[in-house]
């Protein structure tokens, strides 16, 4: 199985790919049609500002939406959650892909922005092949400012609370996302990298 890391200037893509192999799958990095559509699954990584993101990707926008459409998987992790949302009020108003129906808002001013480091997994549905083997009360590495609310409620898989409960690992049929980094996240997050791969390979 060959993943598919979208490179689009704003990702943590090599300690990406780096967890992606260390769980066998092979991986491209790449910021080209033609190679990425050699891909069974894509991923979407990020770090930085919604609107610089959404700008940079819009070339390989509707390359993403066929693919997912043609029900190729798509996992976004931490900006790249974000950025399959409808719109992001960061810094103004912007539209994201549109995967996912919802916002992006900031986080309540109650707590400390941005929210980094370690918080817990909330599991609100054992349906998702992300979470096998992921228990309850799991800690995973987060850094960011803004947070994302679907709306519709059963996209979301886990929650987390930091001043306000939001959705950290959501799934949408054959789109995925966490808000955390779970390749940062020690042996559970690349246990759900590792859920991500083989549901697909198998």
């Amino acid at each position: 199985m060959l993943i598919g890391i979208i490179d689009y200037g704003m990702g943590n893509l090599r300690s990406l790919e780096n967890a992606l192999r260390k769980v066998g799958a092979d991986c491209i990095i790449s910021n080209r049609e033609k190679e990425l559509s050699k891909s069974d699954a894509l991923v979407i990584p990020g770090v930085g500002a919604f609107r610089d993101a959404i700008k940079n990707l819009k070339p390989l926008t509707n390359f993403i939406l066929d693919n997912v459409k043609e029900g190729k998987p798509l996992l976004g992790v931490c900006l790249g959650m974000q950025l399959l949302f409808s719109e992001s009020t960061e810094d103004g108003l912007y539209k994201g892909l549109d995967l996912i129906k919802g916002r992006v808002v900031k986080l309540p001013l109650s707590v400390k922005i941005p929210h980094i480091g370690w918080n817990t997994l909330i599991i609100d549905k054992r349906s998702s092949p992300l979470i096998e083997d992921v228990p309850n009360d799991s800690y995973m590495y987060f850094v960011h400012s803004y947070y994302p609310i679907p709306k519709s409620p059963k996209v979301t898989v886990a929650w987390t609370d930091y001043g306000v409960k939001f959705s950290s690992i959501i799934q949408d049929k054959n789109v995925y996302a966490t808000q955390f980094h779970p390749e940062k996240s020690g042996e559970l997050g690349i246990k759900l990298l590792e859920n991500f791969f083989k549901f697909y390979r198998d």
